[in-house]
């Protein structure tokens, strides 16, 4: 029998002072069987970190021709290629021609993903944004992590401060340098 998705719903409240992003939002979200819940955590915190007008998450790992968010413009186009994770200069390179901003967020070791893309043939390797998401504030939250859960995220200066109930975590969200 094949495993199906988890639903996730969480209500939040984004406060984002540097983009003046002020939003309650409820989502829903699937987690494939075969990711993992860092990976999932992650994918939410970049959703919210680039939380615009047209952002969507794609089918995932069901069409992995997609980015694993996208912004699109009224025309369906993409405009923004947002990546959870450590994907390969080749996704990256393809990325790049089809949207006008590449951003990867990761929450693996962010020293090994840019020895993996140091050298790699990327279009417009200058132009992309890599963003290391703090590990120990994603463990965190994957430890208060249940099927519907509330929290509001405030965002100043690139630190993260998440609130869950009477736990506040707090981290940071990393612009890499990269030699691409």
């Amino acid at each position: 029998m094949a495993l199906t998705a988890t639903i996730y719903n969480f209500d939040i409240e984004l406060a984002d002072t540097d983009r003046h992003v002020y939003e309650s939002l409820a989502l829903r979200v699937a987690r494939h069987p075969s990711e993992s819940e860092e990976y999932l955590v992650a994918r939410l915190l970049a959703y919210l970190l680039e939380f615009a007008e047209g952002i969507e998450f794609s089918r995932g790992v069901s069409d992995p021709e997609e980015p694993t968010i996208a912004v699109r413009d009224l025309t369906g186009a993409i405009k923004t290629w947002i990546d959870i994770g450590t994907p390969d200069a080749a996704r990256l390179h393809k990325a790049s021609k089809v949207a006008g901003r590449v951003a990867v967020y990761t929450h693996k070791d962010p020293t090994q993903y840019l020895k993996q893309l140091a050298g790699e043939r990327i279009h417009r390797a200058e132009a992309l944004e890599l963003y290391a998401i703090d590990r120990a504030m994603v463990s965190a939250f994957v430890a208060r992590l249940e099927r519907r859960v509330a929290f509001s995220l405030s965002v100043t200066e690139h630190e993260l401060y998440l609130s869950i109930g009477a736990d506040n975590l707090t981290g940071a969200v990393v612009r890499l340098n990269r030699d691409v």
